[in-house]
């Protein structure tokens, strides 16, 4: 079915509307599951000046994937703040904060449930929010969250050709060791260091850490005439964890 729009001329919008709520069924919501939302945007509130007294906790936003937020929770965000030591040994610290407010365009909420995006005022400084800094990663009930991983097998499989190119029908993309693929997982982002090969499974070695678990579903990118192009997709299967 196809509807023709015009958002600017707002014609047939309440056609499409109409479509989407008779056509296409609500996806199953088990809200016994934990709580896990992938967050898109985080950013600071506060206008330049604003006095110490009237100071609002950092804002975060995204899609809740399962379970219930309340108000007034306590939650995690995972990986948190990463940092190297001298060493270059790797530290993560998860951002620990309280639910203050929960928005969904202009209706203030007090419970969200999977479906939209929806915004979370915290507790947190507002400069670890700022400029999205905190985007890409996890919120998640305290201690309820997937683990954080620094390396990943995954199980892939690759496109036929580049989207959006014709001229690439066999699909040559070929990997060498210790090349560096872009990997999405979630709205988290990160390049992965290829340590190994095998028939239909790759480990990376990750350049940040990123909060998930066995089953998510994974895209590659690979750099082409200096543009990362889409080139495949997988299964995370397994990886080294981060340990404290």
């Amino acid at each position: 079915m196809v509807i023709p729009i015009s958002a600017q001329r707002r014609c047939n919008i309440d056609v499409l509307i109409q479509t989407i709520v008779e056509k296409i069924p609500n996806p199953y919501r088990d809200l016994t599951l934990n709580l896990k939302m992938f967050l898109i945007r985080t950013f600071d509130i506060n206008k330049p000046g604003c006095s110490i007294q009237n100071l609002k906790g950092g804002v975060v936003g995204g899609s809740i994937i399962s379970g219930i937020l309340k108000l007034g929770e306590k939650v995690e965000i995972r990986p948190g703040i990463s940092t190297k030591t001298k060493s270059g040994e790797l530290k993560c610290f998860p951002v620990i904060t309280l639910t203050q407010s929960l928005n969904t365009e202009k209706n203030k909420l007090k419970l969200a449930i999977p479906g939209g995006l929806i915004g979370v005022g915290t507790l947190l400084d507002p400069s670890l929010t700022r400029a999205d800094r905190l985007a890409g990663q996890v919120l998640g009930h305290f201690n309820k969250l997937p683990e954080i991983f620094t390396r990943l097998i995954v199980s892939f499989k690759l496109l036929k050709r580049l989207i959006g190119d014709s001229s690439n029908e066999n699909g040559a993309f070929g990997f060498k060791k210790n090349e560096i693929l872009m990997i999405n997982i979630g709205s988290s982002s990160t390049g992965g260091k290829i340590l190994k090969k095998k028939s239909k499974f790759i480990e990376f070695q990750l350049t940040a850490p990123i909060c998930c678990e066995f089953g998510d579903k994974v895209t590659l990118s690979k750099r082409i005439d200096k543009h990362w192009r889409l080139i495949g997709w997988g299964i995370f299967k397994g990886g080294k964890k981060y340990k404290n």
